[in-house]
């Protein structure tokens, strides 16, 4: 895939999600799916967290949370979009930031690759807060998809990002063709989930088939994941 990155008389677009994923739930999919039809990527990459530095500790290990991820990305993967789970946070194996993996993105992808790096609203509202988070519009493109609760809107955005999106906000036509620099907006994901609300549930013992997927609750149960 690197190889083809580069190649002459075409702009490739890799897409990015990024998270604990601990677990991975029906939102990251949805998110992952959106954008595959807004952007039409040539690929999409995983990218699990190996300490992530603004939460606490992860409760299932690397393995589990791949293997999860392995299965509840599994339907999304065609011909013509493959879909890889990269380990380079996890085996940094230290805290891990955005803009670092990024970095080695654009060190591996090339400087003509458009990569963007998808997130929901909730993320968008508290960029501020991330290390080095304007240098990350000097490595790639943000996609950023609606969540209930989260609105969108300038107004509703830390001051500084607001300023900052000002002048990047742009069609998915034009985030793929560009390498970096650009925000596209995506208003119609109406999914209100979270890694914390499955947790819970699964801890309780409450129905949690509404929030996760079949074959990844089936792997939670099997492994005795969650349970406290």
């Amino acid at each position: 895939m690197t190889a083809a990155v580069g190649a002459p008389g075409r702009n490739h677009c890799i897409a990015v999600l990024g998270g604990s994923f601990d677990p991975v739930h029906q939102g990251h999919v949805a998110l992952a799916r959106l954008f595959a039809g807004l952007l039409r990527p040539d690929a999409l990459r995983i990218l699990p967290a190996g300490q992530p530095w603004q939460k606490n500790g992860l409760q299932a290990s690397d393995r589990d949370r791949v293997a999860m991820l392995e299965l509840a990305f599994g339907a999304l993967k065609s011909p013509s979009l493959p879909v890889t789970i990269d380990l380079q946070e996890i085996e940094r194996n230290t805290p891990t930031y955005t803009v670092e993996t990024l970095r080695a993105l654009r060190k591996e992808l090339g400087a003509r690759t458009s990569i963007v790096f998808l997130m929901g609203a909730d993320q968008l509202r508290k960029l501020d807060s991330w290390n080095e988070w304007r240098e990350l519009f000097a490595l790639a493109n943000l996609g950023v998809a609606t969540r209930p609760g989260y609105d969108l809107a300038q107004e509703a955005l830390p001051p500084v990002v607001a300023q900052e999106l000002s002048t990047r906000l742009a069609t998915p036509d034009t985030v793929r063709l560009l390498a970096h620099g650009k925000v596209c907006l995506a208003p119609t994901l109406d999914v209100d989930l979270s890694s914390s609300q499955l947790r819970a549930a699964l801890q309780s013992g409450a129905d949690a088939s509404a929030l996760g997927m079949a074959q990844v609750l089936d792997y939670i149960q099997q492994h005795n994941l969650y349970k406290n």
